[in-house]
């Protein structure tokens, strides 16, 4: 795979100008670039864990499954009543379809998310002793699950290093040059490629946490970022410090704010 072509970041005064395109990045280049943009995540978030809220393997597999098109805010909300009624792999399988989507209704897609955790719990009784699988190869046959399930439950409930590429990620590596692919598979293979194993589960976290907090879709807070000097893109959002410093969201704003060299009263 060929090395994308980054952006460095202008020496300007406003620093408003979009950063010119620097077309002699080697693969080696790349990899370093990539490697030290994951220890600056390391700076900015520290402490990093899956949003899902879940004790066991089957927990977090259910819950993943629900977080399709939905918030983990709102998983969260839901899984609390579900996990209590339907304890283990064989009450699911035997779940009552009507009660279930009851519970799992303000999740969206209750009728095919039923259908998924329904035919998970009869997959695992009949196939896994009513356990989850620790295998990818195993995991990526059962109902609900693909890739990106797989990865989070095999990383997050077996410690199993793999990448997750959900929206954050995939958007947040094209817009840092580290892959041009837009297929999952292939990203996850791309990152894989420029990141140490040991560091795939935690970095996907970091990545997600920043694309939530600090990179959003439509106005990244460019001003504020602690990536900004390795970041191709620096400038397709604000880049006025107070003008960014808006945007940032979640628990660990004033952390990031100071990193950004911006007191408390920002946040006031």
């Amino acid at each position: 795979m060929n090395p994308v072509s980054p952006r460095t970041t202008p020496a300007t005064s406003s620093g408003s100008v979009r950063s010119a395109t620097r077309r002699d990045e080697t693969r080696l280049g790349l990899v370093r670039r990539a490697r030290r943009m994951n220890r600056t995540l390391k700076v900015a978030f520290p402490h990093v864990y899956c949003e899902l809220d879940f004790t066991t393997p089957l927990e977090l597999s259910v819950a993943t499954i629900l977080s399709a098109q939905c918030t983990d805010v709102r998983v969260n909300q839901v899984t609390p009543a579900l996990f209590a009624r339907y304890p283990d792999a064989r009450a699911y399988a035997e779940a009552d379809r009507t009660e279930l989507e009851e519970l799992i209704r303000s999740t969206g897609f209750y009728r095919n998310k039923a259908n998924s955790i329904i035919g998970l719990g009869q997959a695992l009784v009949s196939r896994f002793d009513g356990e989850v699988p620790g295998r990818l190869e195993d995991l990526v046959t059962l109902p609900g699950f693909g890739r990106k399930t797989a990865n989070v439950v095999l990383g997050n409930a077996f410690g199993v290093p793999g990448i997750t590429v959900d929206t954050h990620f995939g958007r947040l590596v094209r817009r840092w040059r580290w892959t041009e692919e837009t297929d999952p598979v292939k990203v996850e293979r791309a990152v894989g490629e420029l990141i140490e194993r040991k560091e795939w589960t935690d970095l996907s976290h970091r990545i997600i946490f920043h694309g939530r907090r600090v990179c959003h879709a439509r106005k990244p807070a460019c001003g504020v970022c602690i990536l900004a000097k390795d970041c191709p893109s620096y400038g397709d959002g604000p880049v006025d410090k107070l003008a960014a410093a808006a945007l940032v969201k979640g628990p660990e704003t004033p952390h990031l704010l100071a990193l950004a060299g911006i007191g408390d009263a920002v946040t006031e």
